[in-house]
């Protein structure tokens, strides 16, 4: 398999792990649920599956956590009051970044910043990499 493929099949991962997430953030179904759903609606194949499903469990498991490391980076920014494509994409990423560690986290931002582009808003890619540049500075400051 390329790096290419690889990579689109994160990408592709990444993208039903964001619309989980939302969906269970915004409308709150239930996260098993709604995780199911995805990978049956689409051919992903078994390691971008098993990616899928770790990352959105490992997110939901940790979300207190990842929440408050949010909180800390983006202040001014309520929780609820952070855009919930923003919110999500964040989530995310600092998960891989802070608690998975198996992503480089300058990928991870990469990636959080060009999903912030195709869906959120005009300021969605600059709020994303400038709370995500700031996590990474310190952790890698520790």
């Amino acid at each position: 398999m390329t790096y290419t493929k690889v990579s689109t099949s994160r990408r592709m991962s990444r993208i039903a792990v964001l619309q989980v997430l939302c969906e269970v953030d915004s409308v709150r179904h239930e996260a098993q649920d709604v995780l199911d759903r995805r990978v049956v609606d689409e051919n992903f194949s078994q390691s971008a599956e098993e990616f899928l499903k770790t990352l959105s469990r490992g997110v939901l498991e940790k979300l207190p956590e990842i929440d408050k490391i949010i909180s800390g980076f983006a202040p001014s920014w309520p929780m609820n009051q952070i855009a919930v494509v923003d919110r999500n994409l964040l989530r995310m990423a600092i998960y891989e970044m802070v608690m998975d560690t198996e992503t480089p986290p300058k990928v991870a931002i990469n990636e959080a910043v060009e999903l912030a582009k195709v869906f959120g808003s005009e300021s969605s890619p600059k709020f994303v990499n400038g709370v995500l540049g700031s996590v990474m500075e310190t952790a890698t400051n520790r």
